[in-house]
């Protein structure tokens, strides 16, 4: 009995430290040459506090977090960020001209009407893999229907 009540005691313990991340409306913009990093954008959202750590997708040989800031000249520029923090209930989104997943190393071009995964690596969360869409070179984001 008591082996029993620890063990339902641990995977209460931890159900309660995983967090629920939602990602929605993943896509990235066509490439023109292989030779180009390809972008990839997304929406988050975590019912917990919880940190993305990593990206990978088998397109590119490595996916890096990036941010835009403005210095005081009002110069933008990309910062590579080593985690991403998710605050709880709080939507974080991934857009051309700000957050941004950088593809280095893509393996080709990134074909408009293609899509490939891209497995999302959280602290809390764990793994959690989506099917991005390549829209079109100009694509400011995925059509969301009213």
């Amino acid at each position: 009995m008591k082996l029993f009540l620890a063990a339902v005691c641990t995977a209460m313990f931890s159900a309660a430290a995983l967090a629920e991340v939602v990602v929605s409306d993943p896509w990235a913009r066509a490439s023109i040459l292989a030779s180009r990093p390809g972008a990839a954008y997304l929406t988050l959202r975590s019912d917990a506090d919880d940190r993305l750590l990593s990206a990978t997708t088998p397109v590119a040989d490595h996916v890096m977090i990036h941010a835009s800031e403005t210095d005081a000249d009002s110069v933008a520029r990309m910062i590579h960020l080593d985690a991403l923090d998710l605050p709880a209930g709080r939507m974080v989104r991934f857009a051309p001209g700000g957050m941004h997943l950088m593809l280095m190393g893509l393996a080709g071009k990134l074909d408009e009407g293609a899509s490939f995964p891209l497995t999302l690596t959280f602290e809390r969360a764990g793994a959690i893999t989506v099917g991005v869409p390549v829209l079109g070179v100009a694509a400011t984001g995925p059509e969301v229907e009213p």
